[in-house]
């Protein structure tokens, strides 16, 4: 089934119900308000929301019009938002651009970072930001949804807690990453408001693409306009979802509502780093991995990152070219204070 959350003037929105092909959806409030009640009490709730979703598929319920500008991130806040890095060929370009060693254990042992999860951006709402030197990137990744994970759960029992999965943009400020991280203490102002897909889908609607681990679809990240990144989600992802949300596990448990996310999609060709769609390659699922790849081939980096008015669309297709998860669309435009 799919799932999304409408605006209606509060914090956390409302609950519906999407049918397949994205276009009509119906209130699941009687269910549950919202999509974090749901998850809260998922194995009541599921069958019940995959019940109204058959019928809305069969217009057996009232229905009204999907609109994506209308939703939220599925999940407007949640209470935990933490992002791997599963696809080791994106840090190793970043390493390699700056002339650092890739250490061994980065093969064995997942990065993630915490993220701010107390206010996602709508998928279709601007990316306001006060300065275009801040270096302002976007990053095309999938996430996943859990419920509860005891702490020390193993990849099978985290594969087990999957509710959810969906697209995000995790916006970057390249430029104020180096001293952040340089201080020894993780990121912060560098990892603004994310933003999620306008709907979050269950495993099985993704039907073979999903490998209980693994999304096996290009992510689409376009540049205003024009192809960027066609990336396959399923290749080069040295760390799957199972094994990403044990690590997150490890030390603490996971509340019903956590969002994990996979890192930049990234691909390999022929072994090398990949080249740009117009070049033939799959591209890139964010404007820094092609500035490395400039900075290692001729010494500097020409791409600029995102500015003023530019647009930024992630999407992702099933295999007979209809849109899973509608499409996160974003500008940038100067933030101003009210």
């Amino acid at each position: 089934m799919k799932l999304a959350t409408l605006r209606d003037g509060s914090r956390d929105g409302r609950l519906v119900v999407v049918n397949k092909a994205l276009t009509r959806c119906t209130e699941a409030t009687h269910l549950a308000p919202t999509l974090q009640a749901a998850l809260d009490t998922w194995d009541e709730v599921a069958p019940k929301l995959a019940i109204l979703a058959e019928s809305l598929e069969h217009d057996a319920v009232p229905s009204l019009r999907f609109h994506e500008h209308d939703a939220l991130s599925p999940l407007p806040r949640a209470y935990q938002w933490a992002d791997g890095s599963a696809y080791v060929n994106h840090v190793e370009l970043v390493r390699k651009a700056r002339n650092a060693e890739m250490p061994a254990s980065f093969w064995t042992d997942p990065l993630m970072y915490q993220g701010g999860s107390d206010a996602f951006l709508a998928p279709r709402e601007p990316i306001r930001m006060a300065d275009e030197a801040f270096g302002i990137d976007m990053e095309g990744e999938v996430a996943v949804i859990t419920g509860d994970v005891p702490m020390g759960a193993t990849p099978d029992e985290a594969r087990a807690a999957i509710r959810l999965v969906m697209l995000v943009n995790d916006v970057s400020l390249r430029g104020l990453i180096p001293a952040e991280l340089g201080k020894g203490f993780g990121f912060f102002q560098s990892k603004p408001s994310s933003a999620f897909s306008p709907v979050a889908v269950t495993p099985d609607e993704l039907g073979e693409a999903w490998d209980g681990g693994k999304v096996h679809l290009p992510l689409r990240v376009d540049l205003n306009g024009q192809p960027f990144g066609r990336a396959n989600a399923g290749i080069d992802m040295t760390f799957d979802f199972p094994t990403l949300i044990a690590h997150a596990a490890k030390t603490r448990p996971l509340s019903a509502g956590a969002i994990i996310g996979s890192g930049t999609v990234s691909n390999k060709m022929d072994g090398g780093p990949g080249k740009p769609v117009a070049e033939g390659g799959v591209g890139y699922s964010c404007i820094a991995e092609i500035r490395m790849i400039e900075t290692i081939e001729s010494g500097a980096a020409t791409t600029p990152f995102m500015r003023f008015g530019d647009t930024v669309r992630i999407e992702m297709l099933d295999a007979d070219g209809h849109s899973v998860f509608g499409a996160i669309e974003q500008t940038v435009e100067k933030y101003e204070k009210a």
